[in-house]
């Protein structure tokens, strides 16, 4: 999977919604400011680098070397962030943490064996943290013209094995089947205007329209995706709700 998102780093680092202060707070309380945490797929650092203000460590651990360096780059130096190339399958491999977070990651992963896994390295009082999106569907008012282009470019959308769209199993629905079965949803709102520049570097950050997948396509395909976003929406601006659920587990 170093691949997976080619290229992407940077439009990722730009162009993904942050999380907000109101979710970063919510786990640094539940962390504890003498924590070290591991952020399991981390990219380039949307959870690591606001997340290491609050704790005392964090390990930021991604399979890609660019989204490391990305992430590296925009830290700026911070000096509680250990930036290491690994996967959920080697967590054996870490130095010790005492809690998880995990972003969009997490339905790219053998969630039943990953949290079997935790279990077994995580000390007492542990906490697994979820952080992502919703049960609901996004609505996202750019999207049928952006999906139009992605099919004519053969791009397809999510299939990620075990993730919640190709199994119908939520991240919750997993977990309170799992060790960390008491959970706590959070749930934060927000809205983001968005312009023409960020929704085409949007698609850009995705796994299924990474630039290393559209090769010497690319401007084509940019070409492309802004001609037909204008098409669909001639003021090349629009608004995103976002909702965003920061999911605690815990074990009984």
């Amino acid at each position: 999977m170093d691949d997976l998102f080619g290229g992407a780093a940077p439009y990722y680092a730009k162009h993904r919604a942050d999380h907000g202060a109101a979710a970063i707070d919510l786990l640094a309380s539940a962390f504890g400011a003498e924590a070290t945490v591991l952020d399991l797929g981390c990219g380039p650092g949307t959870l690591a680098i606001p997340l290491s203000a609050r704790v005392k460590r964090v390990l930021a651990v991604d399979p890609a070397p660019d989204m490391l360096a990305e992430g590296e780059r925009l830290a700026a130096g911070r000096t509680n962030i250990q930036w290491l190339r690994g996967d959920s399958g080697h967590l054996r491999d870490l130095p010790v943490f005492g809690h998880v977070v995990m972003g969009r990651s997490f339905h790219w992963m053998d969630r039943e064996a990953v949290l079997a896994d935790l279990d077994e390295l995580l000390p007492p009082g542990g906490v697994v943290a979820l952080v992502g999106p919703t049960r609901d569907k996004e609505n996202l008012a750019w999207e049928e013209a952006a999906a139009g282009v992605r099919r004519e470019f053969g791009m397809g959308g999510l299939s990620a094995p075990g993730s919640f769209q190709v199994s119908g199993r939520h991240h919750d629905d997993v977990l309170a089947g799992s060790p960390f079965r008491v959970l706590e949803p959070v749930l934060f709102t927000a809205r983001l205007e968005r312009d023409l520049d960020d929704v085409v570097g949007l698609q850009l950050s995705y796994s299924y329209s990474a630039p290393a997948k559209l090769g010497d396509r690319r401007d084509a395909f940019v070409r492309a995706m802004r001609e037909a976003l204008l098409a669909a929406n001639p003021s090349g601006r629009w608004v995103e709700d976002i909702k965003t659920q920061v999911l605690l587990a815990r074990r009984p």
